[in-house]
């Protein structure tokens, strides 16, 4: 546990660094080593477009790597997976470290990792951003990205092909160039979809450029679920889940199980921390003033059950786990929004296929 705390506190101070500076002689001798793959791909005569997307592998199962393998077809894939101080989208820990998560990228046949955003501390316009920005930044030509049926979602591709965006707003998803309503709600991959849009639009328009990605949609498959997969993994039942996941996945779960270090490998909360920020530190420097002046009315908390019952309801189901992340790593609100302006500050690569 004191590795995993060092880790994160490391995680932070990252953080904190990227939001000041810009390693712009990294992220240049990285445009290099893409160069130098694409002109090797080209000798082969393969397809050699910068093929992007942000997955988080918690882990990697039979659809992310369904989706892997159709964006492979268009050229070179590169992961970039939510990273710094390991806490998901939902705001809580990822299973497994970034190396690990990477490891199940490179061996079901992504090309290269690259480090994205703390996704657990943002709110997902925020982390949203810093993606369709890093995309940018690695030259994405090819955005594979997996859907799920749906009437709407005909509309959406249809928009998206013809070159215009999409609104995602409460109750009216709509094409933002035509006008025209599609729908008042989506499947939760479906509006990430119509999200990514929306930005490449704000961010084209905010940083006068012309990012113009192809999406290349990818039917979602069924019987797959990530909590029963995870569920499954806890208690080291991998046969109820292997027809959910890969084999190169089942591999690398079942050696750290072999050898009795599954338990010692999966993520857990610095319970401690969140209690002692709740409890003794100034809180509108980390969440929002409304939810910070109700914690610290409550003022003090023995368990973190007790703060998640202190803190109002949000938009999103996920937001008290944030909200406990952002308590968790104590990392002041202007920080956060300087790290977002300035990202990506650098580009770091986790891992790379050995055959580059």
């Amino acid at each position: 546990m004191e590795l995993y705390l060092n880790n994160f506190l490391k995680d932070r101070d990252e953080v904190i660094k990227c939001s000041k500076e810009k390693d712009n002689i990294g992220i240049g001798k990285f445009k290099k080593i893409i160069d130098k793959i694409k002109y090797k791909k080209e000798l082969e005569e393969k397809p050699c477009s910068i093929v992007a997307d942000f997955t988080e592998y918690n882990p990697l199962h039979r659809g992310h790597n369904h989706c892997l393998n159709e964006g492979k077809k268009y050229g070179i894939f590169i992961a970039i997976l939510p990273a710094p101080l390991e806490r998901s989208g939902r705001g809580i820990p990822y299973l497994f470290d970034r190396y690990i998560r990477s490891e199940m990228a490179i061996k079901a046949g992504a090309d290269m990792v690259i480090e994205g955003p703390p996704m657990g501390i943002m709110g997902s316009g925020q982390y949203m951003q810093c993606i369709i920005k890093m995309f940018y930044n690695l030259g994405a030509e090819i955005i594979p990205r997996g859907y799920i049926k749906e009437e709407p979602m005909e509309d959406i591709i249809n928009c998206i092909n013809h070159g215009c965006h999409i609104s995602v707003k409460p109750y009216n998803i709509s094409c933002i160039e035509t006008g025209k309503f599609i729908c008042k709600k989506l499947e939760i991959d479906n509006y990430i979809i119509a999200s990514m849009s929306k930005t490449i639009y704000k961010i084209n328009k905010n940083y006068n450029i012309n990012f113009k990605p192809k999406f290349v949609f990818v039917e979602r498959m069924g019987n797959i679920s990530g909590t029963k997969i995870r569920e499954s993994i806890f208690s080291g039942k991998f046969d109820e889940i292997k027809n959910m996941l890969p084999e190169t996945t089942l591999d690398i779960l079942k050696r750290y199980h072999d050898k009795g270090k599954l338990n010692d490998i999966i993520l857990k909360r610095f319970e401690d921390r969140i209690l002692e920020t709740a409890n003794e530190y100034e809180l509108k420097r980390y969440i929002p003033k409304h939810i910070a002046k109700s914690l610290e009315k409550n003022r003090p908390y023995g368990s973190i059950d007790e703060i998640k019952k202190a803190i109002p309801y949000g938009f999103s189901r996920h937001y008290k786990e944030r909200i406990l992340s952002k308590l968790e790593a104590r990392i002041e609100n202007e920080i956060i929004s300087k790290y977002i302006s300035n990202y990506p500050s650098k580009i770091k690569i986790l891992a790379i296929n050995k055959n580059f």
